[in-house]
């Protein structure tokens, strides 16, 4: 019990002198160790990743779920861990409407008829989305959250552990001060040479700089990582792109074969919107077949021959020519700036991260993220 207290009473007086020299800095009344700028622009760049990171994944959410009231439904359940009702969405609500209404009418006639195909492809297309939200959940959005909830999470803690041996350290210098001017003070009245408050404050002082340098590592090791982040939700957002294309391509596709079949229904059918069904007809929107429309159905897609590209470099540890896609400004020493359709050599080195390959240019060397890279023949 007699140990609690000591250090309950030690952790109220470190306490304390953190709250002191905070308020002494913000009346301006003490020194404060300000973070070298490296660092500094690490920290600027993590919030903004952080910042723009919300921003996207809250549009994406409305994009994909425009109801307010179905994602906080869902938003209830996910937190719950348990799976939310399957619903039609409002293109397979309107399309069970038509089938209904052309059944009603009478599938026999001209127009029910219609409103069953019409129906039925609204429908199609529904299931078409359902597929492309699904698939953005996975590939683009669960990404982001998982760097929301889970790495910039661990990079709010040590930031707040930095500032805390920052003001540790802090507190030391101004003890330190201290201390030499009551062991000079002494010095004159006494002429007695003795430093014992300027040793243990100067010893104090060492330790927690020790302790602060060795945070500030720590956190600069996770923001540099953001540039890995980065790279990795530029895979993402391919993906999110390639869900949408082949959403899209597949929408058009049904709705080129349903004004066909439109299209092969008698002339009296048609008379009352004879010159818009002409309009549309001469839209000079080209037909192309769905295997040749969708990313995920085409077998020699770029990104394929692209990553086989790279594996390749990799188990011949040689070097080849590549293209820069995207200008990109290094996050460290170790890596190296790029500049949009500059050319450069890039080889693999043994036990560095997948996404990333050796770059030089002349004399400049440094790790480059393939993502920003097409190899050149």
């Amino acid at each position: 019990m007699d140990f609690n207290v000591k250090r309950l009473a030690a952790d109220a007086g470190t306490f304390l002198s953190r709250a002191v020299q905070f308020t002494e800095e913000k009346l301006g009344q003490a020194e404060k160790t300000e973070l070298d700028a490296h660092l500094e622009k690490l920290l600027v760049r993590a919030e903004s990743t952080k910042h723009w990171t919300e921003r996207i994944m809250k549009q994406t959410e409305v994009l994909l779920q425009p109801n307010p009231n179905v994602r906080l439904e869902e938003f209830v359940y996910e937190k719950l861990e348990k799976k939310a009702p399957t619903r039609m969405n409002n293109h397979e609500l309107l399309g069970q409407s038509m089938i209904d209404s052309g059944n009603e009418f009478g599938p026999g006639t001209a127009y029910g008829n219609a409103l069953v195909k019409c129906g039925e492809t609204q429908k199609q297309i529904g299931g078409a989305e359902r597929e492309f939200i699904q698939s953005a959940a996975i590939n683009f959005l669960t990404p982001f959250r998982n760097f929301l909830e889970g790495d910039f999470k661990t990079i709010l803690k040590e930031r707040k552990l930095l500032q805390v041996k920052r003001l540790d350290l802090d507190a030391a210098k101004t003890r330190l001060k201290k201390a030499r001017m009551a062991d000079a003070r002494a010095v004159v009245s006494t002429h007695t040479y003795t430093f014992v408050r300027w040793f243990t404050a100067e010893q104090e002082l060492r330790m927690t700089q020790s302790e602060f340098d060795r945070q500030a590592e720590i956190t600069r090791l996770l923001l540099e990582g953001v540039s890995s982040t980065h790279a990795h939700h530029l895979r993402c957002l391919n993906d999110f792109v390639e869900a949408q294309t082949t959403y899209y391509a597949q929408c058009y596709q049904y709705m080129v074969d349903l004004q066909k079949q439109l299209g092969s229904f008698p002339s009296s059918f048609s008379n009352n919107n004879q010159s818009s069904v002409s309009g549309a007809a001469s839209i000079s929107v080209p037909t192309v077949a769905m295997s040749a429309s969708l990313p995920s159905v085409s077998a020699g897609h770029g990104s394929s021959t692209a990553s086989g590209g790279f594996s390749e470099l990799r188990s011949s540890n040689g070097s080849r020519k590549a293209r820069v896609l995207y200008d990109y400004d290094a996050a460290s020493s170790s890596e190296l700036s790029l500049l949009a359709d500059e050319v450069i050599t890039v080889s693999s080195v043994p036990g560095m991260d997948s996404d990333w390959l050796m770059g030089e240019r002349g004399t400049q060397k440094g790790k480059v993220p393939i993502t920003y890279l097409e190899l050149l023949n």
